[in-house]
């Protein structure tokens, strides 16, 4: 850990204050779905198939996961405050291209450009570790990352309002006001909190090569994967146990779907709350329990005939739950291992959780069929879940 003054607001000698480390993992949480509402219109605006549209949603992920891992050590190099900085007026002429683009071809591009905006939520881990120790570490990231339960429950809601008020584009202009805010913010309030650097001697890939050969790193990384994994998978899957098995119309299951987010801020809630007490392996091991505890629960309710739609749900819950109590500790952990590449470890990190939890929704998609219930989804989600559990012990 360095030296750094208390943070104070709005002063660029000093570490960035909490609130814009929030906003600037709120911003590209915001990014990944506020749109969505709007996909039925913009098929129709750009004259395509709807399929086409969805593209936006596909390219954007998968581009997010491969920007990560270049975010993070450009920060080492560089320092927090360029990269996130030079993200930021990226993701703006990005928007701009969405608002104005002629042809959804050029659209799709820009809104793969869109995805550069995650170094803010790289980075803003980075940061905290920079900041402080392992526990407070995780404390304080179970805090920032209350964000990303939050506003993607918001954010859909949101932008289906704006899309009747205004049309599609009202999203987009969303999204730049939100993005010249956080830049104004970024830029009066954050200081540099890198002040260990990697060298040129490092290259750009080294520091990655050296943190995979730390198996403590691998411990942590893979809890978190895992963990995330289970909640992944329910993303896959649930929309279809609700419709399909469940027959619930679109509207509850809209309500419903939006559960595991709410044990999800509780989680970071009681990771804020007490991870610097109990220490970062001690909070990973309670969050992989929790999380497994209610999928074999539910596993348990299935197999006697009791699983209805409201406890399904309700025993999702119990990942968010988890996830929130995981995957700060984890974060926490992964940066620990070499503190002066921490952004590489929280760029790392992030892409292998997306990486496999974009495994675990196409398997659990793959495996779901016309009578077949909830059982193949809640076995992948409890499998995960017992796999974190087996992780978390590397990270000891």
């Amino acid at each position: 850990m360095d030296t750094h003054p208390a943070p104070r607001f709005l002063d660029r000698r000093s570490p960035p204050h909490l609130a814009t480390l929030v906003l600037l993992t709120a911003l590209p949480a915001m990014a990944m779905n506020v749109f969505l509402p709007s996909l039925p219109s913009m098929s129709e605006h750009f004259g395509t198939d709807y399929r086409v549209m969805q593209l936006s949603v596909a390219l954007y992920l998968a581009m997010n996961g491969a920007l990560q891992l270049v975010a993070g050590p450009l920060s080492d190099r560089f320092g927090r405050r360029p990269v996130v900085l030079a993200s930021i007026a990226l993701f703006l002429l990005a928007t701009l291209g969405c608002l104005v683009a002629p042809t959804v071809e050029i659209f799709l591009a820009c809104r793969m450009a869109q995805a550069v905006i995650v170094a803010g939520m790289v980075l803003s881990r980075a940061i905290v570790r920079d900041m402080v120790g392992d526990a407070e570490a995780a404390s304080l990231i179970g805090y920032v990352t209350m964000a990303m339960a939050i506003v993607p429950m918001a954010s859909p809601a949101l932008g289906g309002v704006l899309d009747e008020l205004f049309g599609w584009q009202a999203s987009f202009l969303l999204l730049l006001a939100c993005g010249i805010l956080v830049g104004g913010l970024a830029w009066a309030d954050q200081g540099e909190t890198a002040l260990r650097r990697a060298t040129s001697r490092d290259g750009l890939w080294r520091p990655t090569l050296e943190l995979l050969a730390a198996r403590r790193f691998w411990g942590h990384a893979l809890a978190g994967t895992f963990a995330g994994g289970a909640f992944f998978a329910y993303l896959g899957g649930a929309p279809y146990v609700g419709s399909e098995v469940f027959q619930l119309d679109p509207a509850r299951l809209g309500v419903y779907f939006g559960a595991p987010a709410l044990g999800y801020a509780l989680g970071n809630f009681v990771s804020g709350r007490y991870a610097a007490r109990l220490g970062l392996t001690r909070m990973v091991a309670i969050g992989t329990l929790t999380c497994a505890a209610g999928l074999a629960a539910a596993l348990g309710l299935e197999a006697a005939g009791l699983l209805d739609a409201e406890l399904f749900f309700a025993m999702t819950c119990f990942v968010g739950l988890g996830n929130g109590m995981v995957l700060p500790s984890a974060n926490a952990g992964m940066m620990s291992v070499q503190p002066r590449l921490a952004g590489t470890a929280s760029g790392l990190g992030g892409a292998m959780m997306l990486g496999g939890g974009a495994a675990m929704s196409a398997l659990a998609g793959a495996l779901l069929a016309p009578g077949s219930g909830a059982l193949p989804l809640l076995l992948v989600m409890l499998a995960s879940a017992l796999a974190a559990i087996a992780a978390a012990r590397l990270g000891r």
